[in-house]
């Protein structure tokens, strides 16, 4: 069962790791990201961030989306964390099983323009949360579980 997917450029983080996790009480997490795949320093400090008692699964795009669609993550309660818009919109577009994503922090750029505390998206970011939205996903911007939850709908 999936209890939330997050959008965080810093995936997973102490914030995340734990405010998160608990919150949603979430046995499992697993990140999703093409590029945290092909970096061994990053994927070893994930593992050290991970909340002890927690699975922690790592897996590229792709691989997480045929784990999701094989139903062999159905007896966990996953929290999954992709590192931007374009992997939650991908997951979401490939899998029929999320249906809320959280947006939590994705980081100022060129090009980019601020709709929350700590979220900067894109022109193209825009599209691509319509378009989730359009599925009939929930879109929702918090930083920890205590926020109230913003609609990115009302901040686009």
């Amino acid at each position: 069962m999936i209890k939330l997917m997050r959008i965080d450029h810093r995936l997973l983080h102490g914030q995340v790791a734990f405010s998160w996790t608990k919150f949603l009480d979430a046995d499992c997490i697993l990140i999703a990201n093409d590029e945290l795949m092909e970096d061994e320093l990053k994927m070893s400090a994930m593992r050290m961030a991970k909340p002890t008692g927690v699975k922690l699964v790592m897996k590229s795009i792709d691989d997480s989306i045929k784990a999701l669609n094989s139903n062999v993550t159905d007896k966990y309660k996953l929290f999954i964390i992709v590192g931007s818009v374009e992997d939650a919109y991908r997951l979401s577009k490939e899998t029929k099983c999320i249906d809320t994503i959280n947006i939590g922090g994705m980081k100022q750029m060129e090009g980019r323009r601020q709709i929350a505390k700590a979220v900067f998206i894109s022109k193209e970011d825009e599209q691509k949360l319509r378009a989730i939205r359009e599925q009939g996903i929930e879109l929702e911007v918090r930083l920890v579980p205590g926020d109230s939850k913003q609609d990115v709908m009302d901040l686009l």
